[in-house]
């Protein structure tokens, strides 16, 4: 067809066979199969002898051919050669206007079976993907990558071309401005190519490079960049993976080729997005996010200068878009407005932003308030935030520790130790250390300021003065004119003109002016003429007087003034100001410097004592159920231990006992805290490293508590067996007690428990120097210090917790014989000691008699003769003292009364202990053994079965074998009841004689001492333990002495897991010790019972509610106990779900219960285990009380439907008391929660409906308008 017809650039490919009117180009030629490839060959040979024109007449052909027969590598030399062509083209003017619209045909023609090759193999590199992600054929998608992979190789050269074609000034060809289609045409396939999901791949630079390039030409010379911000803003919302491609692409733009307008135009676009409609389209607020985020990366100041444009955003509900906009505000702090050096306008920008920072700390969304905590960190971390605002942001940190949301306190323990991290002020934050030097300069400054108040006080004139007093001296000359006879008696005028002068001066500096002025209007009278009282006759008298009086007072005080100089030369005076300004200009420098300082000292004090605040928050913590959160609790008591604080050493403690969590990733961190905290200390030599690991940790052990020392125990027991202490540390703590290294008394205990701990993990370390210890710990020293032997034989005791792991069955288990040497030094210290009014030897006996029966063959025998001894010394002494008493009084009766109170204490102490130890050596030790020895004379007796039964060769012999192992296993099942009733013989018979007394004693001690002993015998016997529970119980409940109560309810505790039968009935007495007035009592009992409701020990009915009172308790130790309780029996399926109803019957009774703030606070934590029917069908409130506790358990639930149905079942129960506003404002709040709740709403409107239908409410028109208020809520639910 003849090119002379106009090519338009067609909306479809399908327009160009219809007719578009006059002069326009049409497709006719309909090509068969058979007709392509010479039409493809004809094609060729047009375009090497007329070159790019030859389109013109082969058009048909190519639409017809392309993509099947033409490739790039047909159509990338036609449009190459038109572009090397065009310019000389363009530059020809001279071409006629039928030439110049065939090149421009030929030039759309090109293009546009370009672009089109460009899109259908784009169209097909989509497909090739969806067959990749197929599980299809192997080589399909071999085929598909082949395929896809060439296609990469031709498609950016053809969009280089493009760019090429671009970058020609082509306005000659349209005459004018540049056709919009043909615009479009190029762009929108560089649109289509970024679609690609996969286009951000590393792999596809080269072609997001080149799009890059051909969209900038397009906006540099075509006025493209309307049409590309609505493109963009589109594609932004429709796939979210073209963000990072774009933004990079505008970075191009901006920096490159000075496009920094296209930056505005795209934030404003996104800007005037309906903040309603992005928090509904959840998926595209996405790509806008990121593109505004990872822009401000890029580009911050750009950014910045655009900023305004997406604020209202900030208030709008999707928080993704607040989110993203925070984060943009951010970057700009941190690249843009960062440093001491910005302009006035820059600092209010950034204080503005941090203050916008700030306020959504405390957003509604909780995702936006980790957000935020993330980006202050970053702030932090980059030293871009203000000293001044340090501490409003610590304190925002510090309040969100409390936050609902685990991610939210994570991040806000993140953001406290970046502070901690990056503070400005000091490397050791402790509040006591600041305190002092911040006090005595401020008292420093104060001194300053008021020398400098002293000699920088300025010099009022004369004449200033007079102007300060003119207002009062007018008002009293126009009060007392004229002048009034009858004051003219009071006051008389001097005979002179001085002395009326001096007179009225006087007056004036006294302030009587009213006086001032009636002398000098008689002065004027008797002294007309003379100076001073000369009068004018233009003046009226009011301004003669009041110049008279100005004249006298201001020439009076220069008179003074000129006296009191020290000298009269003029030229000394002028010489002195110099030296005078400078020591106040240096004075006045002075003061700054140390205000400055004051301010300094202020603002570390101010956060030392913020992070103090933050430490109590952040230990309570450690003990949460997200794992992440204890993780950064942990981490931040590592940070906070390197600045000094003084009570982080509180917080590491508290992590240790997590070392039993189940979670390894809490275990490891608190391994690994304690890895960085004492297994790393600093030092030149692993000499000096030893010794500052062993002091610090001496620091831990020396006051550490008995659960604190058990967890140091596993701790370090695992750091032995992972060879992570040193030998060197091993020998210096070896020397330590050997004193062969000068230490206190503390250091050489310490020295020892930690020595006991790492036996722990290789018992070695004591086996190896067992002589050691029992000659320098056990030795006649021991006396000297009983708390030193006390150790000594707990550290001994772990060869007895820790027996080799290779002993074998047929060797009895670790002891040493009755001679060893051990036995004699403790025997020895322990009847030694007895006699002597020790308050450690009870400790240390204790530790010596379970000593003994852990390791000493025939420990009983051991410890009969200490008993023996021991008692053979309290007679001693009571013949003694009865001797010496009948000599001095023959006729007084002697008696337990003469011996001293502490031989009593130790001698009640120890047969409680030695009896506890009898019955735990007999049931624990001796049952094993005999086990031990049955099993191996059974395995002995079988061997020989199994020899004769292979000698004797029999086909029958199987059967034989099956009841030869019956008959074994019924006879270990008897022996073993046989063994228990022999040792329950012997406990029950034997140990005990029955013959035991009582006798009131007076001394404390000793009362508790008899008190915990008594607990121990009753260990043995159940039939003495019947016989003495009244006493015992009584004992507990009216005893006045706190300890006596506690020892006798860990007695009690104990005898309900060994006698539960006997001490069942007693339960409510222990119940009863949770309310007692002493606090330790109370957290005894809290404890004890804790561990026999967990164990099942005790039956748990309403008493529980009992427990429940200790979560308001004032002491918060225990308050824990109570939380801890409760959180583990929630883990008991529905232990609390069962106890519920009579908890909150018992809890809302008036009489015995708890005030109603106090039920609100114990429900609240209680909460998971209620439900709605159980409220109200389980329940039958007795009072209003009890009414208005049931509906708050209401708004405690969760709300659901099926909650729903529930209460529109039981609405009779409650119907009539909502009457009660408390009652029934409880149920407002909850149906007014329904809205959230996904049910239908005619369900919803009928609930409010039926009580808004209750009769009783129209007596209350608050009510009743209330009522209505929610269901109008509720019907706008859709």
């Amino acid at each position: 067809m003849a090119a002379t017809c106009d090519f338009q650039l067609p909306l479809v490919a399908g327009d160009l066979l219809r007719g578009g009117g006059v002069g326009r180009y049409v497709v006719q030629d309909v090509l068969s199969g058979r007709e392509l490839p010479p039409a493809v060959a004809a094609f060729r040979a047009a375009f090497r002898a007329q070159g790019a024109l030859a389109v013109l007449q082969h058009f048909d052909t190519m639409y017809r051919t392309w993509p099947k027969v033409l490739t790039s590598s047909c159509l990338s030399p036609v449009a190459s050669r038109h572009s090397n062509e065009l310019p000389a083209i363009l530059g020809d003017s001279g071409l006629s206007h039928a030439d110049l619209s065939a090149h421009l045909s030929a030039l759309k023609m090109n293009c546009y079976v370009l672009t089109g090759l460009l899109e259908a193999f784009e169209k097909q590199t989509s497909k090739n993907g969806l067959v990749e992600v197929d599980p299809g054929g192997k080589n399909k998608k071999n085929r598909a990558k082949g395929s896809e992979s060439s296609w990469e190789e031709e498609r950016e050269p053809l969009l280089r071309l493009l760019n090429q074609l671009l970058q020609l000034d082509l306005r000659r060809l349209w005459g004018g401005v540049v056709e919009e289609d043909f615009v479009n045409l190029v762009t929108g396939v560089c649109y289509r190519i970024l679609e690609n999901p996969t286009i951000g791949h590393q792999k596809y630079r080269a072609t997001r490079d080149a799009v890059t390039h051909l969209l900038a030409t397009a906006l540099t010379h075509y006025d493209h960049l309307f049409s590309a911000t609505l493109k963009i803003t589109q594609m932004l919302q429709h796939s979210e993976h073209v963000a990072p491609v774009f933004v990079r692409a505008v970075t191009v733009w901006a920096t490159e080729y000075g496009l920094k307008s296209i930056v505005g135009e795209l934030l404003r676009e996104i800007g005037q997005k309906n903040p309603q409609d992005l928090s509904r389209d959840t998926s595209g607020v996405k790509g806008y996010a990121t593109f505004i985020t990872e822009l401000a990366e890029q580009n911050p100041a750009l950014v910045l200068s655009n900023m305004s444009v997406l604020l209202r955003h900030l208030d709008g509900e999707s928080y993704v878009m607040r989110n993203a906009i925070l984060a943009a505000m951010t970057e700009v702090l941190l690249q843009v407005l960062n440093g001491d050096q910005l302009e006035e306008v820059a600092r209010g920008t950034r204080d503005h932003f941090l203050s916008m920072l700030q306020a959504h700390i405390c957003d509604i969304n909780g995702f936006v308030r980790s957000r935020v905590l993330q980006l202050f960190t970053r702030i932090v971390q980059g030293k871009a935030l203000p000293l001044t605002q340090f501490q409003s942001v610590v304190s925002l940190a510090v309040g969100r520790l409390q936050d609902r949301s685990v991610v939210v306190v994570k991040n806000a323990i993140q953001l406290l130790a970046a502070f901690l991290s990056n503070n400005p002020f000091s490397c050791k934050l402790s509040c006591a250390d600041l305190a002092d030097p911040l006090k005595k300069e401020v008292q420093k400054l104060q001194e300053m300021r008021d020398r400098c108040r002293e000699t920088a006080a300025p010099a009022i004139t004369p004449e200033e003065e007079w102007e300060a007093m003119l207002p009062e001296v007018r008002a009293a000359v126009e009060q007392l004119l004229p002048l009034q006879e009858e004051e003219d008696e009071v006051l008389e005028v001097e005979e002179t003109a001085e002395g009326a002068s001096e007179q009225i001066t006087g007056l004036l500096k006294k302030l009587n002016y009213k006086s001032a002025v009636h002398l000098t209007q008689k002065a004027l009278c008797h002294f007309q003429g003379k100076e001073p009282f000369i009068s004018s006759e233009e003046e009226n008298e009011e301004a003669t007087i009041l110049g008279i009086l100005k004249r006298l007072y201001i020439g009076n005080c220069s008179t003074l003034n000129h006296e009191d100089s020290p000298c009269d030369n003029s030229s000394l005076a002028i010489e002195e100001v110099a030296p005078k300004e400078q020591p106040q200009e240096q004075a006045q420098t002075e003061l700054v410097k140390q205000e400055m300082l004051v301010q300094y000292l202020q603002d570390a004090y101010n956060f030392s004592v913020k992070i103090t605040e933050a430490l109590s928050l952040v230990s309570k913590l450690m003990y949460e159920n997200s794992v992440s959160v204890v993780q950064e609790a942990i981490e931040f008591f590592v940070t906070v231990s390197r600045f000094g604080v003084p009570q982080a050493l509180l917080g590491v403690r508290r992590m240790l006992p997590l070392i039993w969590s189940k979670e390894p990733a809490v275990k490891e961190a608190v391994l690994n805290a304690y890895r960085q905290l004492y297994l790393s200390p600093n030092g030149n030599s692993e000499r000096a490293r030893a010794q500052n690991l062993v002091h610090s940790l001496s620091l831990i052990v020396v006051d550490a508590s008995l659960g604190t020392i058990q967890c140091l125990e596993e701790m370090i027991s695992e750091f032995v067996q992972k060879d992570e202490i040193k030998p060197a540390v091993i020998q210096l703590l070896w020397e330590r007690f050997t004193e062969k290294l000068q230490c206190s008394p503390l250091e050489r205990r310490a020295a020892v428990m930690l020595l006991g701990l790492m036996a722990r993990g290789k018992p070695e370390i004591v086996g190896s120097n067992l002589d050691v210890l029992v000659t320098v710990g056990l030795s006649e020293k021991a006396c000297e210090d009983y708390c030193l032997a006390q150790e000594v034989c707990n550290t001994i005791s772990k060869l007895a917790s820790n027996p080799k792991p290779a002993l074998e069955r047929n060797k009895g288990p670790f002891r040493l014989p009755q001679d060893h040497m051990l036995f004699g030094y403790l025997t020895e210290a322990v009847s030694k000691g007895f006699v002597q009014p020790s308050g450690d030897w009870i400790p240390f006996m204790e530790a010596a008699i379970t000593l003994i029966y852990q390791l000493a063959e025939g420990a009983d025998e051991i410890s009969a003769r200490i008993l023996q001894v021991c008692s053979q010394k309290v007679l001693d002494k009571l013949q003694e003292a009865d001797g010496q008493k009948a000599e001095a009084s023959p006729s007084r009766v002697s008696g337990a009364s003469s011996l001293p109170t502490f031989l009593l204490l130790h001698l009640v102490s120890l047969v409680g202990q030695v009896a506890l130890q009898q019955v735990a050596y007999l049931e624990v030790s001796v049952s094993a053994e005999l086990r031990r020895r049955r099993i191996l004379k059974e395995e002995q007796k079988t061997k020989k079965f199994d020899s004769s039964t292979s000698q004797s060769k029999t086909p029958t012999s199987t059967g034989n074998e099956t009841t030869m192992e019956e008959e074994l296993g019924l006879v270990g099942a008897s022996a073993d009841d046989t063994e228990a009733e022999l040792i329950h013989s012997i406990c029950e018979t034997e140990l005990l004689d029955g013959k035991w007394g009582s006798q009131v004693c007076l001394d404390p001690a000793l009362r508790a001492a008899a008190a915990l002993t008594l607990g121990k015998l009753c260990m043995i016997s159940s039939e003495f333990c019947d016989s003495h529970l009244r006493l015992l119980f009584t004992m507990m409940e009216k005893s006045s002495l706190p300890d006596v109560r506690s020892n006798l309810i860990i007695a009690a505790g104990d005898l309900a897991i060994r006698f539960p039968n006997l001490v069942e009935p007693w339960t409510p007495h222990l119940y009863a010790r949770l309310r007692d007035p002493c606090k330790s009592v109370r957290q005894t009992a809290g404890v004890v019972m804790t561990h026999l409701i967990l164990k099942d020990m005790v039956k748990v009915k309403g008493q529980v509610s009992e427990m429940a009172t200790l979560l308001i308790d004032p002491e918060e130790t225990i308050a824990g106990v109570a939380q801890n309780f409760f959180s583990e029996l929630s883990n008991k399926g529905n232990a609390i779900y069962n106890l519920l109803p009579d908890m909150i019957s018992r809890l809302s009774d008036p009489e015995c219960g708890v005030d109603e703030e106090s039920f609100r606070t114990i429900m609240k934590y209680v909460k998971s285990g209620m439900r709605v029917n159980e409220i109200w069908q389980s329940l039958l409130p007795r009072n209003e009380r009890q009414y208005r506790d049931l509906s708050h358990c209401l708004t405690l639930l969760p709300i659901s439907e099926r909650g729903l149905h529930k209460l529109q079942d039981n609405f009779d129960c409650f119907a009539d008391k909502l009457q009660d506003p408390a009652v029934y404002s409880c149920f407002q709040a909850v149906l007014v929660r329904f809205r959230r709740v996904p049910s239908k709403p005619e369900n919803k409107v009928r609930m409010v409906g039926s009580i808004c239908n209750n009769p009783g409410l129209y007596s209350d028109p608050a009510l009743r308008a209330a009522a209505a208020l929610t269901l109008g809520k509720l019907c706008m639910i859709r």
